[in-house]
């Protein structure tokens, strides 16, 4: 009988997880299902509790509910901990729920092993201090890069952040105190492309030949990739990758298998011609 899995958010119809999950299972060959959960916003306890409680085998968390998790998670690994927040629920043999966060590693595999990208001795901006930067942090840091400023509309909750981080090669400011400054790879972690809107950064805070990537994704380019092709950017990159990475991490820590994420990738991106 095929285990089960599920992902759970609100709003979650539009969510990928199913599929990409589907696509793993099928290339790995598990016996598994995974579904979607419209949490409810007043019980989402309630909610995982249920679905664990039915045999639940894991669970993936989206907005809004990864602080939620945080809470609920028994125990927590690092990733999660630093973070504050979990993606990933594993049951546990005694019945309590083991926490993590995969989203910062699938960043970080994203821009390294899908393109390319080298962190070793770089300068990078990362636009945004809620939930989407804390969780990613620690793996950048791990990655390599010389130095990291953390750049949010109100400057105190970027240098709050920071400030948690405690290292000397990460600082935070305003988006106006970016003026001179210059990046090798910029990571927009704000929501602003929702409502068609790109943070207010300096037009040359890119540098000759840099990256940038927005966690935001699309059918058609982000208008952050809009704006750094503007800037003449070398790599513009979307943040669909790191779903399916983020995911194909969760899938391993569930299953004990690794799947291939490249071709679940391609499938995303045309998935008419598949």
């Amino acid at each position: 009988m095929a285990e089960k899995y599920a992902v759970i958010g609100n709003p979650i119809v539009h969510s990928k997880s199913p599929l990409i999950h589907q696509e793993f299972a099928h290339q790995t060959g598990q016996d598994m299902e995974y579904g979607r959960i419209l949490g409810n916003s007043d019980d989402f306890a309630g909610d995982v509790r249920r679905f664990f409680a039915e045999g639940g085998r894991g669970m993936n968390v989206t907005v809004p509910f990864k602080g939620q998790a945080w809470e609920m998670a028994d125990e927590r690994s690092p990733g999660a901990e630093g973070a504050g927040a979990v993606n990933t629920l594993i049951p546990l043999p005694d019945g309590r729920l083991s926490g993590h966060n995969t989203d910062g590693i699938g960043l970080v595999r994203d821009l390294t092993e899908n393109n390319g990208f080298e962190f070793g001795g770089k300068r990078l901006l990362l636009l945004g201090a809620g939930g989407a930067s804390r969780g990613v942090l620690r793996p950048l840091l791990d990655a390599g890069l010389s130095d990291l400023v953390i750049a949010n509309r109100t400057a105190s909750k970027a240098l709050e952040l920071a400030a948690a981080v405690g290292e000397d090669r990460v600082s935070g400011c305003g988006l106006d105190g970016l003026t001179g400054e210059c990046f090798d790879l910029i990571i927009n972690a704000t929501s602003a492309g929702l409502e068609g809107g790109v943070p207010a950064v300096p037009s040359d805070c890119l540098a000759p030949g840099g990256w940038t990537y927005d966690m935001l994704y699309g059918d058609t380019p982000t208008p952050f990739q809009r704006w750094s092709r503007e800037k003449e950017a070398a790599r513009a990159l979307d943040g669909l990758g790191m779903l399916v990475e983020q995911a194909a991490e969760s899938f391993f820590l569930w299953r004990g298998v690794r799947p291939e994420t490249a071709p679940v990738i391609a499938l995303l991106r045309n998935p008419q011609t598949h």
